[in-house]
């Protein structure tokens, strides 16, 4: 059973809601247009295989059709062997045809204040300095953090919702939170 969908932002032009299940189509969809084919390969997908969204934060952008026209997602993650436990996000996307409307800085500025309302310390993210830079993230307190796999250092972003939370933070991310159930086999009788 589906939990209503809370209104969590408006906009003349869209509107940001919690994801459900009826959205993973069309979010799947989002992401192949927007991304491409080797989004799957990249590393923060290693972190994200095989995983839940961190609980509350996983949302999507409706335009005024309630097609999905963005999609945000975040992640558990422990930063380093034993290390303090942090939020991935990612990935942050929206409609090609809909870029520029401000449904990206939107779906971003959403997220941020959620983490923080639910008590989350910190948000990292693989992505570019000028963009996510106007929400607060930079490579100041990830020097001594990495990703598993190939990534580009200067790409790995973080914004501290607790002053202090990354400090002594160091090693590879590694993922944590909720796994996905797996796909249950149907078998019938002959």
């Amino acid at each position: 059973m589906e939990m209503p969908v809370k209104i969590v932002d408006r906009s003349p032009a869209f509107l940001i809601v919690a994801e459900t299940t009826a959205d993973i189509a069309a979010r799947e969809a989002l992401l192949d247009r927007a991304m491409g084919p080797k989004r799957r390969k990249k590393s923060s997908e290693k972190l994200r295989r095989g995983r839940r969204p961190s609980e509350g934060l996983a949302f999507v952008a409706r335009d005024a059709s309630g097609a999905v026209a963005g999609s945000v997602r975040l992640w558990d993650v422990v930063l380093g062997e034993g290390g303090p436990a942090a939020l991935l996000l990612g990935p942050l996307a929206v409609d090609p045809a809909l870029k520029n409307a401000g449904i990206g800085s939107a779906l971003m500025r959403h997220a941020v204040v959620e983490a923080a309302r639910l008590g989350h310390a910190a948000i990292l993210l693989v992505g570019d300095a000028p963009y996510y830079g106007r929400f607060g993230f930079s490579a100041a307190k990830t020097g001594m953090l990495a990703m598993p796999g190939p990534y580009e250092r200067h790409r790995l972003l973080a914004l501290e919702l607790v002053d202090g939370a990354l400090s002594d933070a160091q090693g590879t991310l590694k993922a944590a939170g909720r796994k996905q159930k797996a796909p249950v086999a149907l078998t019938f009788a002959a």
